[in-house]
């Protein structure tokens, strides 16, 4: 199984490096998080939508943080 994430570790690698290489907009991991979660929308009020999406990536990144550091407690 140890392989199969160093694969895949290497395929994001891979991947980020191509779109960081070609310097086009929207082709990075951050630009298209950026945009599925609305954190670069226009509006000085986001929809409830947009807000949503927001919340999901902050619990989302809160959980996986505290599970690394109590080594799976959380």
């Amino acid at each position: 199984m140890t392989k199969a994430w160093l694969a895949w570790l290497a395929a994001f690698v891979a991947l980020e490096a191509k779109a960081l290489a070609d310097k086009r907009k929207g082709d990075t991991l951050s630009e298209h998080a950026w945009r599925w979660f609305g954190i670069k929308a226009q509006s000085p009020m986001p929809s409830g939508w947009v807000r949503f999406r927001r919340f999901s990536l902050l619990a989302g990144l809160v959980w996986l943080t505290l599970h690394f550091l109590t080594g799976g407690w959380v």
